[in-house]
This record gives C-alpha cells, structure tokens and sequence, in this order.
C-alpha cells in the first residue's frame, strides 16, 4: 500500500540533499579555452566566471574584436562543462533517495 507519509519524507530528504548540494557548487570549478588556449575561462558551478586569462600577444587595439569573440567561446565552453560537472554533483547527492520515475530528471532543478 501506498504509504504518503513516508513519501512525504522522502521528499523533504530530497529537497535538503539539493540544498546541500547546490550550496556545494560554487567549489565546482571547470575551464574553458579558445584561440588554441590563448584566452581561458574558470568559472564555478553557481555559473560564475572567476578568473579570465588572455595571452599578452593578443592585447593589442587592433585584436579588440578577436579577443571579444575568444572571451565569449572560452566562457561558453567553461559553462558547457561546469553544468556538466554540477548535474553529476546533484545526482549523486540525491542517488537512492527518490524512486526512479522514467522521464523524471532531477539534474534539471538547480
């Protein structure tokens, strides 16, 4: 029989182990380069950019536009992997509290 207590429980263990673990993103770093490594971007998993590097070779006025676009690719990329990094984070932090509903993905709710 359908127990909606424990249920209920189960989803309060739920909602605390998110919590816990998107309080836990903003450690999750992940990087991202462009322009063969020239410009590279950190950010964390709250998607913050924390530290940007450009190669001295490019700070030129003339490469203004260039560095613009390989600012904008490396922190895209670096995006693209920390949201890879913290859907793994909370996954694991909610493993074997829910049942596993098909089509149900919990990675989604941060």
């Amino acid at each position: 029989m359908f127990d909606m207590m424990k249920m209920m429980g189960k989803v309060k263990e739920m909602q605390a182990k998110m919590k816990e673990a998107q309080d836990k993103l903003v450690y999750i770093t992940a990087e991202g380069e462009s322009g063969g490594g020239m410009v590279k971007a950190t950010v964390n998993g709250k998607k913050q950019v924390i530290r940007l590097e450009i190669d001295h070779a490019l700070l030129k006025p003339e490469d203004k536009d260039m560095v613009q676009d390989l600012s904008v690719a490396a922190i895209n990329k670096a995006l693209e992997a920390v949201d890879e990094k913290a859907k793994e984070e909370i996954k694991k932090a909610t493993e074997g509290i829910m049942p596993n509903i098909p089509g149900m993905d919990l990675g989604g709710m941060f």
